[in-house]
Order: structure tokens, then sequence, then C-alpha cells
């Protein structure tokens, strides 16, 4: 969104070897056409796509955009075929060209014959940044695009480069890249690898990963605060930390609710868990112990994932020997007795947030949360994002700037 990071990021990629530079949308939306505009100045010998996401008054927004210094202007397919029209008018009289974004079109191979029709310059195959978390594909909506026109197709959403190469190697003409370099702690670099990679391009057959394979991938790969953030500040647990620090814990919820020190449930939960799987037991108490080392032994042999307790443990010595991840909110010598009251796989509160069996629950030593299965891929794409913005982030700070300079707080706080 700021000016100055984005013209230091385009020339870092542009050492990389990317060839056209695109102002984008929240970029233009924040800073205006003089974002157009520096960034021409900055970068004479470059072509800049200015994203402007037209869907009306096309002949002035081309204007706008070609006057500051674009050589390529983004519209929504979704526009009237007349706003297409006057923008590609006005293209022609500014010697400008026009890519048309097929982001949320219903019928995108019908649309994409239409737009070859009306004489686009480009079209954008675009999965957008919600659509990605959601687990759509850039790529299957490529192939069924460039069968249907010789107008040069554009490919946009989620590359990196094994998807920059697949690409290509499907026919995509221009390969887009955002997050993967723009996010990324050494920009040129990134770029080199996708320059590569889309050079040397050949369709890869390695299967795909499953959704679930790739989701469990994700939430390895981020930590329980870039979680946090992804969820806008939800999901995490009250007073619950690790009994083993360097520990992290990744698996859906096996749910048990019992009571103070009854520590029959607990143990029963075990037999019905396995690998992926994470026992989270709400108790009550941190004063009698449901949980010891025998317990904790016996997931480990099973392959548990870990444990969360809303309660005390004991035996921390046999716990932390066996380097297993176990967080609870207590620590205490006294353990209870079998009674057997309670129940298992029903939600729960754990730690003052609800967990229903199948949940996913993060843990490592900021904490844990949980995270509601039905959005978790979302999330876990999200937080990945969350991750690769903090790497550039942490890389300006190492150049120099103080952590406020970098936030832009002064530009960036409510009025």
């Amino acid at each position: 969104m700021e000016l100055d990071r984005s013209i230091q990021i385009a020339k870092e990629a542009v050492s990389g070897g990317a060839d056209w530079i695109e102002a984008g949308t929240p970029l233009i939306k924040s800073e205006g056409m003089n974002s157009v505009r520096e960034m021409k100045k900055a970068l004479p010998g470059t072509r800049i796509v200015a994203d402007m996401k037209t869907v009306d008054t096309g002949a002035m927004e081309v204007e706008m955009a070609a006057k500051a210094g674009a050589d390529i202007i983004a519209m929504l397919a979704t526009s009237d075929n007349s706003t297409i029209e006057d923008a590609l008018r006005a293209a022609r009289k500014y010697g400008v060209q026009i890519m048309m974004d097929l982001l949320t079109v219903q019928d995108p191979v019908k649309r994409s014959r239409e737009l070859e029709k009306l004489g686009v310059d480009y079209i954008c195959v675009h999965v957008g940044i919600d659509q990605q978390m959601t687990g759509r594909d850039t790529i299957d909506f490529l192939r069924q695009i460039v069968k249907e026109v010789k107008t040069p197709v554009a490919a946009a959403g989620g590359i990196d480069a094994a998807t920059g190469a697949n690409a290509v190697a499907s026919g995509a003409a221009i390969v887009i890249v955002g997050g993967s370099i723009v996010r990324s702690a050494n920009v040129t670099a990134s770029a080199q690898r996708i320059r590569e990679a889309i050079d040397h391009a050949t369709l890869s057959l390695a299967p795909r990963k499953s959704l679930e394979e790739e989701l469990v991938s994700l939430l390895r790969d981020v930590s329980a605060p870039n979680i946090s953030d992804a969820m806008h500040r939800k999901g995490a647990m009250r007073d619950i930390h690790p009994i083993n620090l360097k520990t992290k814990i990744v698996g859906k919820a096996v749910t048990v609710q019992t009571f103070a020190g009854d520590w029959a449930k607990p143990v029963e939960a075990i037999d019905l868990a396995g690998p992926g799987d994470v026992l989270v037991i709400y108790n009550g108490s941190n004063n009698i112990a449901p949980w010891g080392g025998l317990a904790t032994l016996s997931c480990k042999i099973r392959g548990i994932e870990g444990v969360v307790i809303d309660g005390a443990v004991r035996d921390v010595d046999e716990i932390r020997a066996l380097n297993y991840p176990i967080f609870s909110s207590g620590i205490t010598p006294n353990a209870g007795d079998p009674k057997g009251m309670g129940e298992i796989n029903a939600e729960i509160t754990c730690g003052g947030q609800t967990v229903r069996p199948g949940d996913y629950i993060v843990g490592d030593e900021s904490g844990v949360v949980v995270i509601p299965k039905e959005r978790a891929y979302e999330i876990a794409r999200r937080a990945k994002e969350v991750e690769k913005t903090e790497s550039r982030l942490y890389e300006e700070i190492h150049r120099g700037k103080t952590l406020s300079q970098v936030a832009n707080l002064k530009k960036w706080e409510k009025v």
C-alpha cells in the first residue's frame, strides 16, 4: 500500500528478471495515479501495468492511467461491453493496451470468446486472493481458456516458481506473480527463481497434494501468532502454555469433557485418537491433575500429535524427558481418580475457546489457537500470507528501518 516500499520492491524484482511491473489495485487506491507516475519515473524502461479493475467510465480511467505512464491498463471482464469498447477507443488514442481480468466471471470461457471479438489485447485468468483461500486453482482455470482464444492469456493468483512453470507449460503467455516475490525477504532471489522456472518450463506430472495434505503442511510452516492474525486476533486459548518448549502440534481435535482430577475419559480418549489427532481436554482445575507421565508415554507410542489441557498436569520431569508436546493451564503434583465422569467428542470450552471434534489445533511456544474446521484451509492460506509479509518486514528492519517506519504508523493510524 506504500509507494516507497513498492518502488523498492519493483526495482529488486526487475533486477531478478521481471519484465513488467504492476501497480496493484491496493497501491492505486492508497496512493492514486501518482503510484503509476512515480513507478514509471523509477523504471523508465519497464512496462507498467495499472491494475485499475475498471468496471465503469472506461475511457476516463484509461486516459488517466495512460497519461500517468501506464503501458497496460487492467479492467474487469464483468464490465459492460459499452465500457470496454469506450476503453479500447481511448487505449488506441493514447497508445496503450487493455488487459481484461476474468475475476468472478460466471462463465469465463464464453466471456473470453466475447472479449476476443471486442479486440482486447490480453485476457487475464485470475483466481483472486480470497478465492485462493478456498482452494481454487489458477492452472485448471487457465487450461480451459487457452483452448478457446488466440488472444495472449495471463495467469494470476497464487503463482510461485512451480505453478509459474506449469502456467507457461499450459499455454500462458504472461505469468503474474504477487506474494511469492513482493512478500519475500529477498525479492531479487525470488524473482530469479521464478524467471528460471518459467524460462525452462515443463509441465509437472507430480500429483497435487490433497487439500488436507496442503492444509497441514501450511499450518506446520506458520506460527500460532500468524494464525491469530489471519483470524483477526481470534482463536487463541487463554492461559494455556507449553510444558515442553520447541515443540509444536498441528492436528484435528479429539475433545474430552471431564471434571476436576477425573482422568478416566482423558485416558480412554487415547484409544480413540491416532496420528494427526490432538487431545483437547477440559478439566476445570489447576489443583488436581487428570494427566501425567504414563498418559503422555501412551500418547507418544500411539503417535498422537499432542495434548492440550485446560487444567493441571503432573510428572513434568517425565513429560519433559519424553519431549512430547503438552500444553496446560497449570502444574501440580496432585493426582485425581478415574471416576468416568464426562464425555468424549462433544463440543467443549478449552482456554475460553469453543472446540468441536475435528477443529484444527495449532500450538507452539506462543500458545494454542483453535481453527474452525470449515474454515481451516482458508485460514491456513491467509496465515501463510501473514508469514510472508512479516518476512519482508523483518528484512526491512534489518536494513535499518524502525518498526514504526516499516509499519507506516503515522499514515495508517485511525483518525
